[in-house]
Order: C-alpha cells, then sequence, then structure tokens
C-alpha cells in the first residue's frame, strides 16, 4: 500500500471507535497495544499512550507507515546530525505519514493519547537504536511483536 492508502486506512478506522474503543487501555505504568488486523497488505494497530511512554529511536524495517491520533497528543521525533531532534505534536484527528527510510521515536504527551498505526508490507523486523558514550549509532533488529522501549532502559 502506499502512504496515502495508509493513510486512509488509518484514518477511516478512526472514524469508526465502536470498532476499536473497547480495547482502549489507560493504565498507568505501562503501554497498551492492540493488533487491529493483519493481512497481506497491511498491518493496522491501537496504541495507547501515557506521558511516560517512549518507544526509544527505531525503524519499521521494510514497511512504510501512517499514525492518527485519537486522543490526547503524540509526539513524534526524529534524529538530526549534530542538532537538537525535531520534535512534532499531533493531536486529536492529526495523521502523518513515513517511509521506511524513517528513523522516529514517538512518546505520549499526556496519559489520555490513542493513536492508531497502520503498516505495509505488515511489519515483520524493526530496528532500534541506541547511542554510546562515544556517540556511535547501533541498530538491533527486533521482532515486530516486541515492545519498544529506549535500548539500555
Amino acid at each position: 500500500m502506499t502512504v496515502d492508502e495508509l493513510r486512509a486506512c488509518a484514518e477511516a478506522l478512526a472514524a469508526h471507535p465502536e470498532q476499536w474503543r473497547h480495547l482502549v487501555d489507560l493504565t498507568p505504568g505501562r503501554r497498551h497495544y492492540v493488533n487491529l488486523r493483519r493481512d497481506d497488505d497491511v498491518d493496522v494497530w491501537l496504541l495507547c499512550w501515557n506521558a511516560t511512554d517512549d518507544t526509544g529511536w527505531h525503524d519499521h524495517g521494510d514497511s512504510s507507515g501512517a499514525v492518527t491520533v485519537v486522543s490526547g497528543v503524540v509526539r513524534e521525533t526524529t534524529p538530526r546530525l549534530a542538532a537538537v531532534p525535531a520534535a512534532r505534536d499531533f493531536r486529536v484527528g492529526e495523521s502523518f505519514t513515513f517511509g521506511p527510510d524513517r528513523i522516529h521515536r514517538m512518546s505520549g504527551t499526556d496519559d489520555q493519547a490513542v493513536s492508531i498505526h497502520a503498516y505495509s508490507p505488515p511489519l515483520d523486523r524493526v530496528g532500534q537504536y541506541s547511542v554510546d558514550d562515544d556517540g556511535v549509532l547501533s541498530r538491533v533488529s527486533v521482532s515486530y511483536t516486541e515492545e519498544l522501549r529506549p535500548l539500555g532502559v
């Protein structure tokens, strides 16, 4: 699927909360996520965020993606060499897309954030990144089923 098709998929599902609202869990101290759909073309997830949740730096392997915020505010941060990372906040009804080349991290900015994520091709392996004390960037490949957290935490 193209990123425009992924955006349309996430936005269409966001417009029908009766299909996912019963799965929302905003219990403090843990990030909750549920797979809503997985087939040969797309992988769709519901993610619930608390203000302390942070995926750490990661990519989505060979997959492109789209994110639509359905509650609260979700932050996407992208790294920049020799500069402060760029952060963008997305509010209810806002969406963004990315290709498989995007490295970013996602976080909640409040305890009520919920977002819908669509990926194509369906997720398989994702990359998690860390930077050591000497500034060396390293990537670790993990299964898409593992919870993303900052490495070393």
